[in-house]
């Protein structure tokens, strides 16, 4: 939010440096995280100076172009080129002297240098008004009156105006302070507690506002009170609608507004100056002289100012006129054919206070966020209603003229009243961690307009202003207390206390923290993903149900509209985010959520997910890099879950239509994780062009196993293991999955180890055929194991292997 110095000071006389205030307010809760410069004409004019043109001759060498000699107040006139068809000696111009920089339409700079034209010197420029930025003018050079003397600085002439502008991040829950009045009534505490400085707020006077005549009366009807609490309505007439004066651009223009006119300046003028926003009708096009605040059936048509015609909801409230034609969504954005123009004389004027949860759903479901719905949907001060539409009918008759020829009409049957709360002396120190003076409280809460009703040597009892939407508790007023009183001023402790608490072994957070630690040592980076996610990636696959989707009742966009079921999806966003940026070799990990809603119940597992793509490592002199396969991605699983305690795991393929191919690794019964590589028709929904390994952990799962395992300690085996390996020729679709498990099978007791260390498929090799080169790691605990023994083993895994898949010893 941009909050402008010089409209500040209109609410609250002060003379502190910007950076000063800018410090105070950061101390108050509205962190300013930044200060601009705003000039009313960007480089203020500076090195343009009144220019008197002594003599104007035509160039040698150009027909359109003039050599001119101007004197600029110096010993010696300059000569300047200029190509203006109204350049004339005896003239008073604008000359940007050599070194001066102006700037284009479109910010950008360019700086006068003395240099030649056509073969003649010329030592600056003579400017057009929009050269200089004071208007849109190019038919000629600005010629000014003629008792300007020659070297006085243009600024000095047309009055440049500059301003300090604070950008302050604004909490959501400060509906309050989304106004200049509003910062202005913070910064007037603040200052009275922080730098003893009384200063009076000011707020703008209404005393000139009086019903010219009773002639047009706008009838207002409210059907429904709860979603418009209070509707108040005015109509002015005879108004010429103009370009505002200078003063309200300038303001506006130094918050970031383009100007527009006059009527609807004023309307942002007192948005954005005490935060009641305001919306004006031209009254000729509201039908039968009558305003409806109501609900339309859905699927009615309705074209917005930015001539985008949508499609409204229901419990959309409408401002409509005699014949329910809609002309404003309420609090939102207004209507395309009802707004104010160059030909609009008579005006209704609205001012409201809306139900802040149906304006938020209304901005949502039009993907529109404007300065109204802003302030509507976070809670704005209903008491201000009538006084803003009072404030802004005088300004409107002040700059376009006019008549007042309505009272304000107020709809407001349930008046809102103000929160009470109870504040105790003793919880007030308690949160605080220190006394501070009852003086300094009640002088803390009187500087922020909360009323004191009752007051008790333990506490007091407090009426909260209606524009503190955010003050309900007597822990909000603590919070107030304090952030006035000062954060800065509060001691710190020089004892620091904790306790000592007890968790369990296989905790899930120290297992979560062991997990993590493992895989960033391994070179994952861990991310995170956005639970929200959109429903077209559940819609692509089969192997989710739509059903199962959970679905946000309101929610920000079709983006962000339903609950994820998959941790794939937004890993695979966050992986096309770092390849689009040439960054090809990528680990990460996330734990996460998944969210399922079944016919009975709504289920939420928790998974840790892997990705890879690109190589292991980052090619260097003496390595090319190896892919991180499926293969690469099982080593890091199976190396996890040995570092969590888990032994023996069992293998068995993956049907999955996510993956290309992948493994499963089950303890026992209990499937833990999946391994695979993600199909290369969903890498390309993304734009993923190379190869991506996902490994999802049944985090759950992982956790259940490890509370039913008791700690296990064992010796270091005293007797040798023994190594053999098998050259085997099997058929193509024969998987190493399959080969593993039936080793396992053939051998339980005595079998430690199998792996696959070679692949090869050739033309030596028959039709069908590839070759698999396996490792088998052999140990007794009890006894060194004898070459029959392992003979007997071996031959008993060939045969194995021959029965089953016909595989033959190379």
């Amino acid at each position: 939010m941009k909050i402008s110095y010089n409209w500040l000071k209109e609410f609250i006389n002060i003379d502190l440096d910007a950076i000063e205030v800018g410090e105070i307010l950061t101390d108050l809760g509205l962190e300013v995280e930044g200060i601009e410069t705003y000039e009313s004409v960007k480089g203020s004019l500076k090195g343009v100076v009144v220019g008197e043109v002594l003599t104007c001759e035509q160039h040698p060498n150009a027909d359109r172009l003039k050599i001119t000699k101007v004197n600029l107040g110096q010993d010696e006139p300059l000569q300047i080129v200029c190509g203006a068809p109204n350049i004339a000696a005896g003239q008073k111009v604008p000359v940007a002297t050599i070194g001066t920089v102006l700037y284009t339409d479109n910010g950008e700079s360019f700086t006068i240098k003395k240099g030649k034209i056509r073969g003649e010197v010329s030592e600056g420029m003579i400017c057009a008004e929009d050269e200089l930025g004071l208007g849109e003018s190019h038919d000629g050079i600005m010629i000014l009156e003629a008792s300007e003397e020659p070297g006085k600085a243009a600024a000095e002439i047309f009055n440049i105006k500059t301003d300090q502008v604070f950008e302050i991040g604004l909490t959501p829950n400060r509906a309050d302070a989304m106004s200049h009045l509003g910062v202005a009534r913070d910064l007037y505490a603040g200052l009275l507690q922080q730098k003893e400085l009384k200063k009076n707020l000011h707020t703008p006077s209404v005393s000139d506002f009086h019903v010219d005549e009773r002639t047009m009366k706008t009838q207002i009807v409210v059907d429904n009170a709860d979603l418009a609490p209070r509707y108040a309505g005015i109509t002015i007439t005879d108004i010429k609608v103009a370009p505002s004066p200078e003063w309200l651009q300038n303001y506006l223009k130094a918050i970031g507004l383009k100007p527009i006119n006059n009527v609807v300046d004023i309307t942002n003028f007192v948005l954005h100056g005490i935060g009641q926003p305001l919306h004006a009708f031209d009254y000729q096009k509201i039908s039968k002289g009558l305003v409806k605040v109501q609900t339309l059936k859905a699927g009615t048509k309705f074209t917005t100012l930015d001539e985008v015609e949508r499609e409204l909801h229901e419990d959309d409230l409408m401002i409509c006129d005699g014949d329910d034609n809609p002309m404003c969504i309420a609090g939102v954005f207004g209507g395309l054919k009802s707004g104010v123009t160059e030909e609009t004389k008579t005006i209704f004027l609205e001012s409201a206070y809306f139900n802040p949860v149906s304006i938020r759903k209304s901005a949502k479901r039009h993907a529109l966020n404007t300065d109204a719905s802003f302030r509507f949907e976070r809670g704005i001060n209903p008491d201000t209603v009538v006084y803003a539409l009072t404030y802004a009918s005088v300004l409107i008759k002040d700059i376009a003229g006019g008549k007042i020829v309505s009272e304000i009409t107020d709809i407001y049957p349930n008046p809102i009243e103000d929160y009470q709360v109870h504040l105790s002396y003793e919880k007030t120190f308690r949160l605080i961690g220190e006394e501070i003076s009852t003086d300094t409280i009640k002088n803390i809460l009187a500087s922020l307009d909360i009323k004191i009703n009752n007051q008790t040597e333990s506490g007091l009892g407090l009426t909260i202003p209606s524009y503190r939407v955010d003050v309900t508790r007597e822990a909000d007023i603590v919070e107030e207390i304090l952030r006035v009183y000062g954060y800065n001023n509060i001691a710190t402790p020089k004892k620091l206390n904790t306790s000592i608490s007890y968790s369990a072994k296989n905790s899930p957070e120290v297992i979560e923290n062991l997990a993590a630690n493992f895989l960033t040592a391994n070179g994952l980076s861990e991310m995170m993903a956005n639970s929200l996610t959109k429903p077209d990636y559940i819609e692509n696959t089969n192997q989710f149900s739509e059903d199962q989707n959970v679905t946000m009742l309101n929610a920000l966009s079709r983006d962000l509209s339903v609950m994820r079921q998959s941790m794939l999806f937004g890993g695979l966003e966050a992986l096309a985010y770092n390849l689009n940026r040439k960054n090809s070799d990528i680990k990460l990990f996330e734990f996460g959520h998944t969210y399922h809603k079944y016919e009975s119940n709504y289920v939420e597992n928790k998974h840790l997910a892997l990705f890879f793509t690109g190589n292991q490592t980052k090619n260097n002199w003496n390595s090319s890099g190896l892919e991180a396969n499926v293969f690469y991605a099982k080593g890091v699983v199976k190396a996890l879950l040995n570092r969590l305690g888990f032994g023996s795991l069992k293998y068995k393929s993956l049907n999955n239509e996510l993956f290309e191919d992948g493994i499963s690794l089950a303890q026992g019964k209990t499937n833990l994780v999946d391994i695979g590589l993600v199909d290369a028709a969903l890498l390309k929904q993304f734009g993923i062009k190379q190869a991506v390994v996902y490994v999802d952990f049944q985090w759950n799962k992982v956790l259940e196993q490890l509370s039913n395992k008791p700690l296990k300690f064992k010796t270091l085996p005293k007797y040798p293991a023994v190594k053999r390996d098998l050259a085997l020729m099997v058929n193509l679709e024969t998987k190493f999955i399959d080969l593993y498990n039936a080793a396992f099978q053939s051998e339980r007791k005595l079998l430690k180890e199998v792996d696959l260390f070679d692949v090869y498929t050739g033309d030596k090799l028959p039709e069908g055929k590839k070759s698999y080169a396996l490792s088998f790691v052999l140990q007794d605990e009890n006894k060194t194991l004898n070459d029959k023994q392992i003979d007997k083993i071996m031959q008993k895994l060939q045969q194995t292997y021959q029965k089953q898949f016909a595989a033959e010893l190379r």
